[in-house]
């Protein structure tokens, strides 16, 4: 399947945050890309403008493609509760997004190829969907022969994020997704009700 494969840190610097990870260029340049740099006179973006900006960022955050994002925002509506959390509940719940946040990859990209290269388990079974929705009490774990890859030791040796709803188990490489997370978890910084509204026109 298709991914954003472009210049990651133009993009980082259109939404001026890290979206995938540490950059340089923010700092050096704190400002929009294009050719007139920091002296372009930028007006007052429109609502849609303002909307569609926090679809897109959304959507890199979590490399989620059109298609795919449009169908987990159409689960969400289906869902008890607030629409927007639910859509960001979805997202968490990826299996490339919780290998990232179980620290088994330092980057989403990277937990992505983890997963299709066939070195994670769900349940004790291999899963290689990147798209795979996990449940509350699923366990994921690195496959046995993996578990010397250089890319996941250092990974998991560089040190990792405690999350509420992951229960990590060091010695077996191994966690459980306990819940899915509450909005007030959610560390990214995302307005979903604006994603909400962009929907609902």
């Amino acid at each position: 399947m298709a991914r954003y494969r472009g210049p990651k840190s133009k993009i980082a610097r259109r939404f001026n945050e890290a979206i995938f990870g540490p950059d340089k260029a923010l700092d050096k340049k704190p400002y929009g890309p294009g050719m007139h740099g920091n002296t372009r006179r930028r007006g007052k973006k429109s609502e849609y403008a303002v909307q569609l900006a926090e679809k897109q960022k959304a959507k890199y955050t979590y490399g989620v493609l059109e298609r795919q994002f449009a169908k987990t925002f159409a689960l969400a509506t289906t869902k008890r509760g607030v629409t927007g959390e639910n859509l960001l509940k979805f997202l968490e719940s990826r299996l490339d997004n919780v290998v990232y946040r179980m620290g088994i990859s330092p980057t989403r990209s990277g937990a992505r190829q983890i997963v299709l290269h066939k070195h994670i388990l769900v349940n004790g079974e291999i899963v290689n969907i990147p798209s795979y929705q996990l449940k509350a009490g699923y366990t994921v774990s690195v496959r046995e022969k993996s578990k010397s890859m250089e890319a996941i030791t250092d990974s998991l040796v560089s040190g990792r994020k405690k999350f509420g709803w992951i229960d990590w188990n060091d010695k077996e490489m191994s966690g459980i997704f306990v819940n899915m997370p509450d909005r007030s978890e959610i560390p990214e910084n995302i307005n979903e009700q604006l994603i909400v509204e962009l929907y609902s026109k």
